[in-house]
């Protein structure tokens, strides 16, 4: 009886212990807390990537695999932004839904960030909608402006500064982190300029044809290049069978022996361009958003630009 009264008294004690124990051990120190921001297009979530690195927690509101210009938020959509500190936007013209969007949340917590401010917008082509086939009014692009700003590299600094500033605004103690990886990527892209810039200095041909909707103007603005796409620039709108074949009289005429399809869109009117004419096809991305799988295996927007170069040169017959 003894060792048994002797047994229960360790035991009562070991059990109290660990009682103790559990009780008394603080749980696990959390680590310091992350902005959470939401972008609209790909370029967007790359740059915020790189400029606020372990400090932001970075979402992309468009699915990896849609195409951008047909997209508006859903209600799912709603729900996801309105946890956010910051939500990011390239423009009026690509976003005209955006700055009702967020304030119809009526957090009142979320800081809109315009990624534009500051750049000079160019005409989006000389085309107008209503010579598309199909989609007159349906253009949601106002004012007939260009709203692919990213694609000139002068641009996509601006923007880098105006998302750093957002991000600077939000969370001012980490002011320095932001501007020295604002700094260090605007860096990354005035040495993707220059490889442009070199890349395309001494090229067989000045002029490249697309046989999608006008995403290329500023790009090809940026490195005096002649630029003409099927579309304008709505991503659905069909060319007419005249504009087909105009342009397929184009690249005969030029001596094209490419043209170039884009992302995410299907590449028949290239293909048909091509066949026409005798022309190959070549990919050209606009970056507005990537496919699932480059998002899962983290392709950057510096990449793409330079798998868009070696496009380029091949399609222009560079040296």
């Amino acid at each position: 009886m003894k060792h048994i009264l002797i047994a229960a008294s360790l035991l009562t004690c070991l059990l109290f212990t660990g009682a103790c124990q559990k009780q008394t051990t603080p749980p696990p120190a959390a680590g310091p807390k992350k902005l959470v921001v939401v972008t609209t297009l790909f370029p967007l979530y790359d740059f915020v990537r790189a400029i606020g690195g372990d400090k932001v927690d970075v979402r992309l509101l468009l699915p990896p695999g849609v195409e951008a210009h047909s997209f508006e938020p859903k209600p799912e959509d709603a729900l996801r932004t309105a946890k956010a500190d910051l939500f990011i936007f390239t423009n009026s013209y690509m976003e005209p839904w955006a700055v009702s969007f967020v304030k119809g949340l009526n957090t009142g917590t979320i800081t809109l960030v315009d990624s534009s401010a500051g750049v000079a917008f160019q005409k989006a082509g000389v085309e107008e909608e209503k010579e598309e086939h199909g989609h007159e009014g349906d253009h949601h692009h106002g004012g007939g402006m260009d709203p692919h700003i990213w694609l000139d590299f002068g641009n996509a600094q601006i923007m880098v500064a105006n998302i750093a500033a957002g991000l600077e605004a939000k969370d001012p103690a980490n002011r320095e982190y932001y501007r020295a990886n604002a700094d260090a990527y605007r860096g990354e892209l005035k040495k993707l300029d220059g490889e442009y810039k070199a890349g395309l200095s001494s090229c067989g041909k000045k002029s490249f044809l697309h046989g999608g909707h006008y995403a290329f103007g500023y790009l090809a603005n940026r490195y005096g290049l002649q630029y003409e796409s099927a579309s304008a620039v709505n991503a659905d709108a069909e060319p007419t069978p005249a504009k087909l074949m105009a342009l397929v009289r184009q690249v005969r005429a030029k001596g094209l022996k490419y043209v170039f399809s884009e992302e995410l869109l299907s590449p028949r009117v290239s293909e048909m361009i091509a066949k026409e004419s005798g022309a190959s096809v070549l990919l050209l991305h606009g970056a507005h958003n990537i496919s699932k799988s480059d998002f899962e295996h983290g392709v950057t927007f510096l990449a793409l630009m330079r798998s868009n170069l070696a496009s380029l040169k091949t399609g222009l017959e560079c040296k």
